[in-house]
């Protein structure tokens, strides 16, 4: 079972988030928080495995929470909470590491479906919200740069396959390798281009247009 915190600042929309996630029998929301500083009070003390994360929030935002989160617990997964207007902060939280983005308009089965692709390694970005990001991680590129990095054919192609968002199931059986195969190329992938996590290996697939 998966151990949820979420951080929202207004009560009724984290109770109803914590009812909508709880109809899932693998999810359990442990703790909810009205800001970034209580979330990592509570993860100080408790292991969590993913973070339902609001993007405006007092005393610390979720910017600022992710960045730190991801500093000290790079496995905990984290889908920011997002309004069609905050791009800006949805690019800032990609490029701090953040697995993926729902805006609160999302229904029931988003939301649960996004809990399930991050905890198997995929990036969840709702439509909308990729739509207005996407092109921003893109400014400045529109001709594609090389990959100056020693990727094999096979590499390229699981780097190719993050950047489209699949899960390391996904990306396992349209390779037909087996999924710790997969995780053991990301791995190496990971050391090759000096990144951190698949967040910024995703970033830097869609950056060079590996694949296109």
């Amino acid at each position: 079972m998966w151990r949820v915190l979420i951080a929202e600042d207004q009560d009724i929309v984290r109770q109803g988030l914590k009812v909508i996630l709880e109809q899932d029998e693998n999810i359990r929301v442990d703790h909810d928080v009205e800001n970034g500083q209580r979330a990592l009070q509570i993860l100080e003390k408790n292991i969590i495995d993913f973070i339902l994360m609001d993007v405006r929030m007092p005393v610390m935002n979720g910017i600022e929470a992710t960045r730190e989160i991801k500093k000290r617990w790079p496995h905990v997964k984290i889908v920011m909470l997002t309004t069609f207007n905050d791009d800006e902060y949805a690019l800032q939280a990609l490029q701090e590491g953040a697995n993926g983005f729902l805006l609160k308009t999302s229904d029931s089965a988003k939301l649960i479906e996004a809990v399930y692709s991050c905890m198997k390694g995929g990036l969840t970005i709702h439509d909308e919200v990729a739509a207005k990001v996407m092109p921003r991680l893109l400014e400045g590129t529109a001709e594609k740069s090389s990959v100056d990095v020693d990727l094999s054919p096979r590499e390229m192609k699981v780097t190719y396959l993050v950047g489209k968002g699949k899960t390391n199931r996904e990306i396992a059986d349209e390779l037909y390798l087996s999924i710790g195969t997969v995780k053991n190329n990301i791995t190496h992938i990971l050391q090759k281009t000096d990144l951190r996590d698949r967040t910024q290996l995703a970033i830097f697939a869609v950056r060079h247009g590996i694949g296109e």
